[in-house]
């Protein structure tokens, strides 16, 4: 087995990450430091900080130069990071030493590496933005079909009351369109461009840095700190957080999904589902499980990288980096392939009514015992009310005679049919699956 199920051909299917896979290779981080270069130098030759003729050559030169991130990994183990042996290999790249020797001039490692990497975050947020709306067309296409689809709903694994089954779909749909709600504000605040200095004071860079800062800013699409944010890791935690919320809210679908696909339930099917090398009956919620243990990976991740990661001591902590760039990069594609995987399974989904209105009708009644409690109370003092309909239930299941016969036996005023009516008796589940549908279309 590969060492991470993300970076193995075996597993590629099973785990797919999209397009945000090729944004956490060795390729792509090299790519985004030298395009962290590349803004610098024009940043500094626009504010004369270098000279303007240098500035244009490095420029031009961090996005032709293509350096293999192999050669870089003697001097990365020495140093602890590769900007080091990356500007060294670009500065031979440039050729000239008299334009070369003004790359990454004041900046320090961390600066490149933090830019880098938000810009890679930037990219791939654009492709989670566009996954989790294709999600939620389907899912509301299937909360609207559905939305007077009875169903039992459960409680503890047992069965309730009454709800539909576009209730069900807007249960986990609603946490999605939330997130992508929050997405505006996560972009604004935490992708940042970095540029401090070696000890988060800029003092290498003179007295145009707030001004370098800026205009590397603005020509990478990215967000003015206004400051040093070197041991400040809430940028990367709070989208760390949004990608773990993103895997949990697609693990609560895929739980789901499992328990109603299961023996004696059936209640959903899977177009897609997997077989047994053993057993040719089985159709197994692989990608149902799939989202449930990358919601189990999610968890345990994020929890090592506010652990090790969010603390720095003094102005940079060599183990507090090294626990972000382990842990990070997991946590960033454990939600891609949530979300891919996610994507399939809404689009493989489907109900069936007939298996749902068939445990409802399979229940001796009971999901209708709340309902007849507050009935009788209109009778009944409410303790009286709660008291008839709990021995009512006893004498249905010692019995095995449905409630609604029990009812009409002893209640036979009371208007049974609509009692125990399940789209009567589901609320505002039919209110809330088209609440979702209207929320989804209105997202921009």
């Amino acid at each position: 087995m590969a060492g991470s199920v993300f970076d193995s051909a075996l597993f590629a299917d099973l785990f797919p990450t999209g397009d945000v896979g090729p944004l956490f290779t060795d390729a792509a981080e090299v790519a985004g430091m030298l395009q962290a270069e590349g803004a610098l130098s024009a940043a500094q030759g626009a504010l004369d900080v270098i000279p303007p003729d240098s500035a244009a050559v490095l420029a031009r030169a961090a996005e032709t130069v293509t350096l293999d991130p192999a050669a870089l990994a003697r001097a990365t183990g020495t140093n602890g990071v590769s900007v080091p042996a990356l500007v060294s290999a670009f500065r031979a790249a440039v050729g000239d030493d008299d334009h070369a020797q003004y790359a990454h001039w004041g900046a320090t490692s961390q600066d490149i590496i933090d830019t880098g990497l938000m810009l890679r975050l930037k990219m791939g947020l654009q492709v989670f933005e566009d996954d989790l709306k294709s999600i939620l067309t389907r899912l509301s296409s299937l909360a609207e079909d559905h939305a007077d689809t009875p169903m039992a709903a459960r409680t503890y694994g047992q069965h309730a009351t009454p709800t539909t089954f576009g209730a069900v779909v807007a249960l986990w749909g609603m946490p999605l369109v939330g997130l992508l709600q929050e997405l505006p504000a996560l972009r604004s605040q935490c992708l940042l461009v970095s540029l401090s200095g070696a000890a988060g004071t800029a003092s290498a860079l003179g007295p145009k840095a707030a001004e370098i800062r800026a205009h590397m800013a603005t020509s990478l699409g990215l967000a003015d700190p206004g400051r040093s944010w070197h041991t400040d890791r809430t940028p990367v935690l709070k989208i760390a957080d949004w990608l773990s919320r993103v895997t949990l809210a697609l693990a609560k679908m895929g739980e789901d999904v499992v328990a109603h696909m299961q023996s004696g339930m059936g209640e959903v099917k899977l177009g897609g589902a997997g077989g047994s090398s053993t057993m040719p009956q089985k159709q197994n919620p692989v990608a149902a499980s799939v989202l449930v243990a990358l919601g189990h990976q999610q968890t345990a991740l994020e929890t090592a990288l506010r652990a090790g990661a969010a603390v720095h001591r003094h102005q940079r902590d060599g183990a507090a980096w090294f626990t972000e760039w382990m842990c990070l990069p997991q946590l960033v594609l454990g939600a891609a392939a949530s979300v891919r995987t996610g994507l399939k399974l809404a689009d493989d989904l489907s109900p069936d009514p007939a298996r749902m209105r068939a445990i409802l009708d399979d229940t001796l009644d009971l999901l209708y015992a709340e309902a007849l409690s507050f009935a009788l109370a209109g009778i009944l003092p409410r303790p009286a009310a709660q008291a008839a309909v709990k021995a009512l239930s006893r004498e249905a299941l010692e019995t095995s005679t449905p409630l609604k016969r029990l009812v009409a036996r002893d209640w036979p005023d009371l208007d049974t049919d609509a009692l125990f009516d399940p789209l009567a008796q589901a609320g505002t589940a039919p209110t809330e699956a088209r609440a979702f549908v209207r929320a989804v279309s209105g997202l921009s």
